[in-house]
C-alpha cells in the first residue's frame, strides 16, 4: 500500500477536534479547581471537597498528557507528508503508523478521563447517601 499526502492529513482535523474539546475541559476543571480551592479556604474539614480537588488534579494532569499526545501525533503525521513528497515511502508509513497509534492512544485516555469525571459526580453525590 502507498501513502498520498492526503492520508496523513485525515488526522488533522481529528486532532483539532481532539485539541479543542480538551482544551475546553481544561478550562473548565481549573476552573471548578478555583471554585472548591475557595469552599476549601472556607471549611478545611470538608473531605467531599478534598476528594474532588484531588482528582481534579488528576484529571488536569491525563488531560495534558492527552494534549502532548496529540500534539506528537499530529506533528509525526506532518513529518510523515514530508517524507511522502520526498518519496520516502517506508519512512512514511512508519511515521504515520506511529502517529495513528499516538492518536488511538489519546483516545484512550479520553476514556480514562470520562470515568474520573463519573467518579468525581460519585464523590459529589455522596452526601446523599447518608
Amino acid at each position: 500500500m502507498e501513502l498520498n499526502i492526503g492520508t496523513p492529513a485525515l488526522l488533522f482535523s481529528t486532532v483539532s477536534l481532539l485539541m479543542i474539546a480538551f482544551t475546553n475541559r481544561f478550562l473548565a476543571i481549573a476552573s471548578l479547581i478555583r471554585e472548591l480551592h475557595d469552599k476549601f479556604k472556607e471549611n478545611k474539614k470538608d473531605k467531599i471537597i478534598i476528594e474532588q480537588i484531588l482528582n481534579l488534579q488528576k484529571r488536569l494532569k491525563l488531560i495534558q498528557k492527552v494534549q502532548l499526545i496529540s500534539i506528537m501525533s499530529l506533528l509525526l503525521c506532518a513529518v510523515s507528508m514530508f517524507a511522502i513528497f520526498f518519496e520516502q515511502q517506508t519512512l512514511a508509513k512508519w511515521l504515520f503508523c506511529m502517529g495513528l497509534s499516538l492518536q488511538i492512544l489519546a483516545l484512550i485516555l479520553s476514556v480514562f478521563d470520562i470515568t474520573m469525571s463519573m467518579n468525581a459526580l460519585k464523590i459529589e453525590l455522596s452526601d446523599m447517601d447518608e
